[in-house]
């Protein structure tokens, strides 16, 4: 593997930097505590590519690779976690599950408007009473002739109000079957097609999550992905992506607050010297620099895998679980080495502690890693 960064990583980089000083920056508190999700932002990053950074260019999307796109999650996230989430869940959920397992014609009618962001994108796996155990999901669908009728409800949605387009994995056999589930599109004004509950969230608050409702939903069968019965196994697949996708999500918030603690460990004297002088802080802050550097590694190590086209369940699953678990403590060192002012909303860790722990929940939480890791190391 090749450890520098290619060309198009630094210019993406640099763009991203000067984007998010201007047009990201000076409002974090303000979306954060408003809760607002940002839906004309978003069509700014469209415009840059930044939202259908997979998507091949006849497509309409910017045709890059995974390394590039664990740059544009990483970048937006140093400065925002929950930018970074919306741009990763839209990229690597949605819009990939519809470049994944879409047919041509499903490809050109979706596509294009989701790499700009003319749509934004969610996607549904999640419900109330099934979260880790999907399988036993209560959504259903049945078949009506050319069409399906769709009831149940889906939680924890990323985009699920402000969203034009879902991809969603409803039932369609046998509670329990892992062939019994089959993925749809289903577009905003769909009849029977609603959001609900706008959740009120301890972090990533200007990421808008709700409820998804579907009440005798109509939906035809043109807007199937992929055959019946495969839905759980798309999804899965679409996870092993997503788990990258955290990870930069992860790696984002590591950076952001480690580059703000080193910052403040320079200024902040006491005892007639700098913080950072004394070996207590100079200590945390070499420890979060390496596993900044390990949560770096795996995380391209996974990227260059999947670009390679080789089974990247495994090492996609460590690199989430360790890049996530290492951005929580990181979060936790640089609050403590900002002392009481870490605590307050007038320095940038504040922000990142709250945000960082989406990170060990969403698209599988650690125990859910732990038990993918296994079970694949007890295989071979």
């Amino acid at each position: 593997m090749n450890f520098n960064s290619n060309e198009t990583q630094l210019m993406i980089a640099q763009s991203i930097k000067e984007f998010a000083d201007k047009n990201i920056r000076p409002y974090i508190m303000e979306w954060d505590e408003a809760q607002t999700f940002p839906v004309d932002l978003f069509k700014k990053i469209g415009e840059m590519g930044f939202m259908g950074v997979l998507v091949p260019e006849e497509y309409g999307g910017s045709g890059l690779g995974y390394h590039e796109y664990i740059t544009v999650v990483e970048e937006i996230s140093k400065v925002d976690p929950s930018i970074g989430l919306s741009v990763a869940a839209h990229n690597s959920l949605c819009t990939n599950h519809i470049l994944t397992f879409g047919t041509e014609e499903q490809k050109k009618k979706w596509l294009p408007k989701l790499a700009t962001a003319e749509y934004i994108g969610a996607w549904g796996l999640t419900e109330h009473n099934t979260g880790s155990d999907a399988g036993g999901m209560n959504t259903t669908a049945v078949r009506d002739g050319d069409f399906w009728i769709v009831n149940g409800a889906k939680n924890f949605i990323t985009h699920a109000i402000s969203g034009d387009i879902a991809v969603v994995i409803v039932r369609t056999g046998e509670k329990g079957d892992s062939k019994g589930m089959t993925a749809f599109v289903f577009e905003k004004g769909t009849p029977g097609f609603t959001s609900g509950r706008k959740e009120n969230k301890l972090g990533m608050r200007a990421s808008e999550t709700a409820e998804l409702v579907f009440d005798n939903c109509r939906i035809p069968d043109a807007n199937r992905l992929g055959e019946v019965g495969q839905g759980f196994v798309q999804a899965m697949k679409i996870l092993d992506g997503g788990r990258i996708s955290i990870g930069a999500l992860s790696l984002g918030i590591s950076k952001g607050a480690y580059e703000a603690a080193l910052k403040y460990s320079k200024e902040r004297h006491q005892f007639g010297q700098p913080i950072s002088s004394f070996q207590a802080i100079s200590f945390k802050l070499a420890d979060m620099a390496t596993e900044i550097e390990a949560s770096e590694l795996l995380l391209h190590k996974a990227a260059f895998l999947k670009e390679q086209h080789k089974p990247v369940t495994t090492l996609g699953a460590m690199a989430k679980m360790y890049a996530s678990e290492a951005c929580v403590k990181i979060a936790n060192e640089a609050i403590q080495i900002h002392g009481g002012y870490g605590y307050t909303k007038d320095f940038p860790v504040e922000k990142f502690y709250r945000d960082a722990k989406l990170c060990t929940i969403g698209e599988g939480t650690t125990e859910i890693q732990k038990l993918v890791i296994s079970r694949n190391l007890l295989k071979e």
